[in-house]
């Protein structure tokens, strides 16, 4: 690439993209969890999941597959694998050397994101189409909702990977920093079982949950089941806490280790 082209913020950030895919390829653990834990784990809790209340729930199998499938793709593509990389990229003082050059802030955490929100992506479209064909789930009623819950859910998962390194001092203790998010979105943001099977109080409290609205874009956006206000709320929820944390980001993320 010429100079030209790089000294533009997007041929800076694409420069940066390129480096960081070929350090995610030798990066074999990284990759694994990007690459197969979210096209396995949803085929795997489609079995235990209860037919009778999702029915009752007036839910399909199909359709919830679809939003845990996505939810998986989020969690473990971008979030798991950010948390690794962002702290692995500070651990190597890699981090501090770009803040010395021409890249901004906010360039320097884009372009580590790349390869994961690519194959992000590239998941959440796959396994979709492959629950949608296997489980016989139609096509999405509001496809622009359940398209509108992905790119909600990327950034928050971004923003929420790069806080969570704040927390580590260590690629080792990041990751066992990422598990509470994990754990509470896969359990409590509908990631394994719909809200709609839940207790109405215990319902009402996991909206709340970060990836909670994104979710319930995905899965009301393909059953046609959520209403205008309903749309409107998870939206709102969504980008509030997509503030929410890259404000936590800009004002905590460390770019250097702790000595």
């Amino acid at each position: 690439m010429s100079t030209v082209a790089t000294t533009t913020s997007p041929g800076r950030l694409a420069s940066l993209a390129r480096a960081e895919f070929t350090l995610l390829g030798r990066s074999k653990g990284v990759l694994f969890t990007a690459l197969f834990v979210p096209l396995v784990l949803p085929f795997s809790v489609s079995r235990t999941v209860d037919k009778g209340a999702l029915k009752d729930a007036g839910l399909n199998l199909g359709t919830v597959m679809i939003s845990s499938a996505i939810a998986f793709s989020l969690l473990f593509a971008v979030y798991s694998s950010l948390v690794s990389v962002y702290a692995s990229r500070r651990e190597e003082l890699v981090l501090k050397r770009l803040r010395t050059g021409e890249l901004r802030d906010l360039e320097i955490l884009a372009g580590a994101a790349v390869p994961s929100v690519t194959i992000g992506l590239v998941q959440c479209a796959a396994v979709a189409a492959v629950c949608a064909a296997a489980l016989d789930a139609g096509t999405p009623a509001a496809p622009q909702l359940v398209l509108l819950g992905v790119l909600l859910g990327i950034p928050l998962c971004v923003a929420l990977a790069a806080l969570t390194t704040v927390f580590s001092r260590s690629v080792e203790s990041a990751q066992v920093a990422a598990m509470p998010m994990l754990i509470v979105s896969m359990i409590g943001s509908g990631g394994v079982v719909p809200l709609e099977i839940f207790p109405d109080r215990l319902a009402a409290v996991c909206e709340f949950l970060p990836l909670t609205s994104a979710l319930t874009l995905v899965r009301g956006g393909w059953s046609g089941s959520l209403s205008g206000g309903e749309a409107l709320k998870a939206i709102v929820l969504a980008v509030a806490w997509i503030g929410i944390a890259v404000f936590a980001v800009q004002k905590r993320f460390r770019w250097e280790p702790r000595r």
